[in-house]
């Protein structure tokens, strides 16, 4: 994976092709309605798009929606793509459009991965999160098609109220699908998504260092979305098998961190440094409006008014977003806010300010046990 400097380029550009979708998700972070909206940027400006991604360091493209599929032209823009060089994945929703033939369609185009939602372990979970009866089904029968294929398999799971007391059963089963990686999404409150179907701070973090362990014996690989602290909790645990020198190994995996260097860390994901909302990550929606991320609804610029690039690179919010020393409150003076930082989507949703601190970690940075051991 090449080296990146964020203030220039992103790692990974999400684009939302349409917000059509035939599922009633309860967290859709987009709202999604039955048919397509007429603004949708079409199939010429997604070449453009296209095109202006690939000159920022050929960042990872992700279609996502609403369902991709909902569009009849999703396989001639991932073609176009795909034959310019750039790596393409795609995560459509579990519904009839999952057909083997959609499926032969992207192996044929040579699309790098597919994934595939799944938020419970059974049909019973599963079907009630997506507010879809028959998805939990659907779901498997178009997973084993794709083995067929041997498409690499990515499975999402958004960790929720309803489902964290299944999170073995849920590993079990990502085993059994044999998934190369487990994205592992933490709720926020957006679109359908409600505070009422999310976990508590101290349950972040049990779930956090559950993964923590599970990715030490397990074959795929876990990476976390709106779980920036997930990677806290992997450093201090790296800390702690390197016994008696914590502070300086704080210090040491920060800088190292910071400048993007990732060493010996493993267990971080796929980026060589934290990624996070217009830090190394950008969202463009189906009428080509840009924000930090879907789950951080502040618009930054269009496409169609001004290149992605200069949109990237020269927004004062995503200029700010990517100065963690900016940051207001624990995160500002965090050791760790430079490879973690904190959701910035969840912060906004809970407080209205999207450099606060995240709401939803329970870790007192040494600063602060410093300055109130200096008091005491």
């Amino acid at each position: 994976m090449q080296q990146r400097d964020y203030n220039e380029d992103p790692f990974i550009v999400i684009w939302e092709l349409t917000r059509a979708c035939q599922l009633k998700c309860l967290h859709c972070r987009a709202d999604a309605q039955y048919h397509r909206h007429p603004l949708e940027l079409n199939f010429d400006e997604g070449k453009k798009l296209i095109d202006e991604i690939y000159e920022m360091n050929n960042p990872m493209l992700v279609f996502t929606g609403g369902d991709p599929l909902m569009r009849p032209d999703v396989f001639d823009i991932a073609e176009y793509a795909v034959n310019k060089g750039v790596r393409v994945s795609m995560t459509p929703s579990a519904t009839p459009n999952v057909t083997k033939e959609a499926m032969d369609k992207a192996k044929k185009v040579g699309l790098s991965r597919w994934a595939f939602s799944l938020d419970g372990h059974c049909a019973k979970v599963h079907d009630h999160f997506r507010g879809t009866s028959g998805s939990f089904d659907l779901t498997i029968n178009a997973i084993k098609h794709l083995h067929e294929l041997e498409m690499p398999l990515q499975i999402n799971t958004v960790i929720s109220r309803y489902n964290v007391d299944y999170l073995e059963e849920l590993a079990a089963l990502m085993e059994e699908l044999d998934c190369v990686l487990w994205s592992v999404f933490f709720l926020v409150p957006i679109g359908r998504g409600q505070e009422k179907d999310m976990i508590t701070p101290v349950e972040h973090e049990r779930v956090f260092r559950w993964l923590n362990k599970l990715s030490k014996r397990v074959s795929f690989d876990i990476k976390t979305t709106a779980g920036q602290h997930y990677r806290r909790v992997v450093i201090q645990d790296k800390m702690r098998e390197n016994k008696g020198k914590s502070e300086k190994d704080t210090i040491f995996y920060e800088d190292a961190l910071k400048k993007g260097a990732t060493g010996s860390i493993d267990g971080l994901g796929r980026a060589p440094k934290g990624v996070n909302d217009g830090n190394g990550f950008i969202f463009v929606s189906h009428t080509g409006d840009v924000y930090p991320s879907g789950l951080l609804p502040i618009k930054v610029g269009n496409v169609r008014e001004k290149p992605l690039k200069e949109i990237y690179r020269d927004s004062p919010i995503l200029q700010d977003l990517r100065n963690p020393d900016k940051y207001k409150g624990k995160c500002g003076v965090c050791e760790f806010r430079h490879v973690c930082g904190g959701s910035r989507s969840r912060a906004y949703a809970m407080t209205g300010d999207y450099m606060e601190s995240e709401p939803f970690c329970v870790y007192t940075p040494r600063a602060m046990r410093k300055q109130k051991n200096t008091v005491q």
